[in-house]
């Protein structure tokens, strides 16, 4: 039962993260302290803890700031294309460090910036800051110069390692998705930028920035979920700006799934709960459970749909 309790606060709160994701987009609200906590990721520290792959951290220089960035390589004889990951509004989690890891295992040079790097107490990152509100509230604040001048430190940086071919795509998720298809606005020279439940670059009236859109050279490919309004709201008028101006944008909404869905999809699935011989507390409990596996399944197929489509699109860049 507790850990039906649990399963339903955490995809109660998983909508903060949209709340709160897109800069922007002038999305400010708060994300929950309680959506994302370590304790409902510990399945993603497990997987990475049995990764045969090598990993490690590396400081990257951005004029003074120095940037911390997890590596993760791929057992692979030739180069490698480079994906940058974005992490969400949680910031540096378990997740976005299993993820890195899971774009290494299918072949690819791997590194995901903690963008929150010196922003914490005694110029710590992430960590630092003990999850929650703090997390998001630092985020929020990231001067938007300094969150381009990271990318393109670590773009740099992951372009020149000898085990890297040249070539080189962004990722980013929640908050991160809006920031990869604004990372896109500003690298001329990346060959692909995967959105995932992210919007486009806004003006101050929230219509798309077409300024910005203009300097996008690499096709964008866009992965949204039914179930996430404010979001696929403006999809729309981002696609009709992008047309205008002649750039791909191809995005693809999945059926059923939720914002988040990468990392919803991914976790272990709800445990049924257990009879205690009353009725009316049973039936609610199973009820409860019935939908909370729906919604899982829903974000699973979402998530393994995703990973089929992105890896075949990653394999042509």
């Amino acid at each position: 039962m507790k850990t039906l309790i649990s399963l339903l606060a955490a995809l109660f709160l998983l909508p903060s993260c949209a709340r709160a994701q897109d800069m922007s987009g002038h999305h400010h609200g708060a994300p929950s302290p309680a959506a994302d906590t370590m304790e409902t990721q510990q399945w993603a520290k497990d997987r990475l803890a049995k990764s045969p792959r090598h990993r490690e951290w590396v400081k990257v220089k951005n004029g003074t700031r120095e940037v911390s960035a997890f590596v993760v390589y791929p057992e692979v004889k030739n180069k490698a294309t480079a994906v940058i990951v974005i992490h969400e509004i949680f910031g540096m989690s378990d997740w976005v460090q299993s993820l890195t890891d899971q774009l290494a295992e299918a072949g690819y040079v791997a590194i995901a910036p903690d963008l929150l790097s010196g922003m914490g107490p005694d110029g710590g990152g992430t960590a630092s800051l003990g999850g929650g509100n703090a997390v998001g509230q630092a985020i929020r604040a990231l001067p938007p110069d300094q969150i381009t001048g990271d990318l393109n430190a670590i773009a740099d940086y992951v372009g020149k390692l000898p085990a890297s071919n040249g070539k080189i795509v962004v990722t980013g998720y929640c908050w991160g998705g809006s920031q990869s298809f604004r990372f896109a606005t500003n690298r001329p020279d990346i060959k692909a930028a995967f959105v995932f439940y992210g919007s486009a670059p806004a003006a101050a009236d929230g219509a798309p920035d077409k300024t910005a859109l203009a300097n996008i050279k690499a096709p964008v490919y866009g992965f949204y979920a039914e179930n996430d309004a404010r979001i696929n709201a403006t999809l729309p008028k981002t696609s009709e700006a992008m047309t205008e101006l002649k750039k791909t944008f191809d995005p693809v909404t999945y059926a059923g799934a939720g914002h988040g869905f990468m990392r919803a999809g991914e976790g272990p699935p709800p445990t049924a709960p257990t009879a205690t011989g009353n009725k009316e507390a049973d039936d609610k409990a199973t009820a409860d459970y019935q939908k909370v596996l729906a919604t899982y399944n829903a974000n699973k197929k979402a998530r393994d749909d995703a990973w089929a489509r992105w890896k075949k699109i990653l394999a042509a860049v």
